[in-house]
Protein backbone atom coordinates (compact mmCIF):
# COMPACT_ATOMS: atom_id res chain seq x y z
CA UNK A 1 0.00 0.00 0.00
CA UNK A 2 2.89 2.36 0.73
CA UNK A 3 4.13 1.91 -2.85
CA UNK A 4 0.76 3.18 -4.17
CA UNK A 5 0.93 6.28 -1.97
CA UNK A 6 4.46 6.98 -3.16
CA UNK A 7 3.43 6.69 -6.81
CA UNK A 8 0.50 9.06 -6.19
CA UNK A 9 2.79 11.61 -4.52
CA UNK A 10 5.27 11.43 -7.39
CA UNK A 11 2.47 11.72 -9.98
CA UNK A 12 1.12 14.76 -8.14
CA UNK A 13 4.57 16.34 -8.07
CA UNK A 14 5.02 15.70 -11.79
CA UNK A 15 1.57 17.21 -12.40
CA UNK A 16 2.20 20.45 -10.51
CA UNK A 17 5.73 20.86 -11.86
CA UNK A 18 4.61 20.30 -15.46
CA UNK A 19 1.81 22.84 -14.96
CA UNK A 20 4.37 25.41 -13.78
CA UNK A 21 6.63 24.63 -16.74
CA UNK A 22 3.78 25.00 -19.23
CA UNK A 23 2.82 28.33 -17.74
CA UNK A 24 6.24 29.88 -17.13
CA UNK A 25 8.77 28.26 -19.46
CA UNK A 26 6.93 27.83 -22.76
CA UNK A 27 6.25 30.45 -25.37
CA UNK A 28 3.39 28.65 -27.13
CA UNK A 29 0.23 30.46 -26.05
CA UNK A 30 -1.83 27.28 -26.53
CA UNK A 31 0.02 25.72 -23.59
CA UNK A 32 -1.14 28.50 -21.27
CA UNK A 33 -4.75 27.40 -21.85
CA UNK A 34 -4.10 23.81 -20.74
CA UNK A 35 -5.08 22.22 -17.45
CA UNK A 36 -3.35 19.02 -16.39
CA UNK A 37 -6.14 16.93 -14.88
CA UNK A 38 -4.03 13.93 -13.83
CA UNK A 39 -0.83 12.02 -14.42
CA UNK A 40 -0.59 8.25 -14.67
CA UNK A 41 2.86 6.81 -14.06
CA UNK A 42 4.06 3.40 -15.21
CA UNK A 43 5.14 1.12 -12.38
CA UNK A 44 8.81 1.53 -13.32
CA UNK A 45 8.31 5.30 -13.76
CA UNK A 46 9.77 5.16 -17.27
CA UNK A 47 6.68 6.72 -18.81
CA UNK A 48 3.83 8.98 -17.81
CA UNK A 49 0.47 9.54 -19.41
CA UNK A 50 -0.47 13.18 -18.84
CA UNK A 51 -4.20 13.88 -19.11
CA UNK A 52 -5.04 17.43 -20.14
CA UNK A 53 -8.12 19.52 -20.75
CA UNK A 54 -8.10 22.56 -22.99
CA UNK A 55 -10.09 25.77 -22.48
CA UNK A 56 -10.90 26.07 -26.19
CA UNK A 57 -12.37 22.66 -27.02
CA UNK A 58 -12.22 23.36 -30.76
CA UNK A 59 -8.42 23.41 -30.55
CA UNK A 60 -8.04 20.36 -28.31
CA UNK A 61 -6.64 18.01 -30.97
CA UNK A 62 -4.20 20.64 -32.22
CA UNK A 63 -3.05 21.52 -28.69
CA UNK A 64 -2.52 17.90 -27.63
CA UNK A 65 -0.54 17.26 -30.82
CA UNK A 66 1.64 20.31 -30.04
CA UNK A 67 2.16 19.07 -26.47
CA UNK A 68 3.25 15.66 -27.73
CA UNK A 69 5.61 17.35 -30.19
CA UNK A 70 7.10 19.35 -27.30
CA UNK A 71 7.26 16.31 -24.99
CA UNK A 72 11.06 15.99 -25.19
CA UNK A 73 11.55 19.64 -24.27
CA UNK A 74 9.06 19.30 -21.40
CA UNK A 75 10.80 16.15 -20.16
CA UNK A 76 14.12 18.01 -20.25
CA UNK A 77 12.59 20.93 -18.33
CA UNK A 78 11.11 18.48 -15.83
CA UNK A 79 14.54 16.89 -15.33
CA UNK A 80 16.08 20.30 -14.62
CA UNK A 81 13.32 21.44 -12.27
CA UNK A 82 13.02 21.00 -8.52
CA UNK A 83 12.06 17.33 -8.95
CA UNK A 84 14.81 14.98 -7.84
CA UNK A 85 14.16 11.68 -9.57
CA UNK A 86 16.62 9.13 -10.93
CA UNK A 87 14.35 8.43 -13.88
CA UNK A 88 12.42 11.19 -15.58
CA UNK A 89 9.46 9.60 -17.36
CA UNK A 90 8.78 9.92 -21.07
CA UNK A 91 5.67 12.06 -21.46
CA UNK A 92 2.61 11.22 -23.53
CA UNK A 93 -0.19 13.78 -23.52
CA UNK A 94 -3.79 12.61 -23.81
CA UNK A 95 -6.94 14.72 -24.10
CA UNK A 96 -9.25 14.35 -21.08
CA UNK A 97 -12.84 15.10 -22.02
CA UNK A 98 -14.30 14.24 -18.60
CA UNK A 99 -14.96 17.91 -17.78
CA UNK A 100 -16.88 18.42 -21.03
CA UNK A 101 -18.84 15.19 -20.52
CA UNK A 102 -19.64 16.14 -16.92
CA UNK A 103 -20.85 19.56 -17.99
CA UNK A 104 -23.01 18.03 -20.72
CA UNK A 105 -24.55 15.52 -18.27
CA UNK A 106 -25.17 18.28 -15.73
CA UNK A 107 -26.99 20.41 -18.31
CA UNK A 108 -29.08 17.41 -19.37
CA UNK A 109 -30.06 16.75 -15.75
CA UNK A 110 -30.94 20.42 -15.23
CA UNK A 111 -33.07 20.40 -18.38
CA UNK A 112 -34.85 17.22 -17.28
CA UNK A 113 -35.54 18.69 -13.82
CA UNK A 114 -36.84 21.89 -15.36
CA UNK A 115 -39.24 19.91 -17.56
CA UNK A 116 -40.61 17.88 -14.62
CA UNK A 117 -41.38 20.84 -12.31
CA UNK A 118 -45.06 21.75 -12.01
CA UNK A 119 -46.00 25.07 -13.63
CA UNK A 120 -47.56 26.53 -10.45
CA UNK A 121 -44.20 26.75 -8.60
Amino acid sequence: MAQGNRMQRIAGLVQTTLAEILLKETEDSRFHAVTITSVGLARDMSSAKVFVSVWDETKATETVAALNKAAKFLRYALAHSKIEMRIIPELKFVYDDSIVRGSRISSLINAALKDTKPDNE
